[in-house]
């Protein structure tokens, strides 16, 4: 399944990308293991993006919890509790 992600703010910052498109394996079927995946990326991604870590997530531009069910084409975004103008 191909899905967009998106990061903002510091965790943008401490990705070093602000979006792409990915093609994430089938197990991969919720927002949760997409954050779960993606740590699995390295260092940088896996203290980013770590379990407990406090982190919004959107699914398609609505605010989502990690058991929110992935689509294909969807938009899955993770930016910091607070974000600045």
């Amino acid at each position: 399944m191909k899905i967009e992600l998106r990061f903002f703010a510091s965790v943008r910052e401490a990705l070093g990308t602000a979006q792409e498109t990915v093609e994430v394996p089938e197990s991969v079927r919720t927002v949760g293991d997409v954050r779960a995946w993606l740590r699995e990326r390295g260092a940088a991604w896996q203290e980013t993006l770590a379990e407990g870590k406090a982190l919004r997530t959107a699914y398609n531009h609505q605010m989502c919890s990690p058991a929110t069910r992935l689509s294909e084409q969807c938009e899955v975004a993770f930016f910091p509790p607070v974000t600045g103008g």
